[in-house]
């Protein structure tokens, strides 16, 4: 996890709390956009690194069968 995707997270709950707790409900959607936008990247940049971990182990099994 990056810390842009934990400040997305961090900043869109903060702006959440801070509508819902004015009632400006154009701050709370804006909020909860961002702290979706942190999660999708937080779970993008985990599927990449699951990615890269499976073609890794590939490459170790082509790699090893040759020997």
């Amino acid at each position: 996890m990056s810390i842009d995707d934990q400040v997305d997270k961090v900043a869109g709950k903060a702006k959440e709390f801070a509508g819902n707790a004015t009632g400006d409900k154009h701050l709370e959607g804006e909020g909860k956009a961002q702290n979706l936008a942190g999660k999708a990247k937080e779970a993008l940049g985990n599927l990449k690194d699951k990615a890269e971990g499976f073609v890794e182990e590939a490459k170790d099994k082509i790699n090893g069968d040759k020997s």
